[in-house]
């Protein structure tokens, strides 16, 4: 029995990526080239990152980078969180994805929106973004430091609780 194929699919390798990373086959969906696109960074497979890309990647890629990053990563399986278009009828599509991956014993993700379109029938990736947490909202406006203290001492606030939160003792 051949390995199981990085991108998590169930299948063996042969039956699964190889193909597209040889360059036997077209992948015939944008998350059937998603997969194998992980599959390539989980096997260093960086030509095959240039050569799905679309004409702008191409001109930004750093492969040399890539390659660093691949190699310095256990990649450690892939997750499609949605998906928008992308079948083989469709001209476009989105994937939204987690790519999983250790770093010296360190668990990460990888997560990410990335855009297809079929050009000439073939399938490339045309850029990514990257999700991550959403930002810390204050709840309550900022307080200045020359702003009345909020606790109601009649003080500027950098003379008063300021000093109390870290304030730099400087503007006393």
């Amino acid at each position: 029995m051949s390995d199981a194929c990085p991108c998590a699919s169930g299948k063996p390798f042969g039956e699964c990526c190889e193909p597209y990373l040889l360059g036997r086959v077209k992948p015939p969906t944008a998350v059937a080239l998603m997969r194998s696109r992980y599959t390539a960074y989980a096997m260093g497979a960086i030509d095959y990152l240039y050569q799905t890309s679309s004409e702008r990647v191409r001109k930004e890629f750093d492969a040399e980078g890539s390659k660093k990053w691949a190699q310095s990563a256990e990649w450690t399986g892939i997750e499609i969180i949605q998906t928008t278009g992308g079948g083989a009828q469709d001209e476009s599509g989105v994937i939204e994805f987690l790519a999983h991956y250790k770093v010296k014993e360190s668990d990460f993700n990888h997560h990410e929106r990335a855009e297809f379109e079929k050009r000439d029938g073939v399938w490339v990736f045309m850029d990514g973004n990257m999700i991550g947490p959403a930002p810390v909202r204050r709840e309550e406006p900022k307080v200045g430091r020359n702003d009345p203290c909020p606790c109601g001492s009649g003080k500027k606030y950098k003379k008063c609780c300021a000093t109390a939160h870290g304030a730099d003792e400087k503007s006393k």
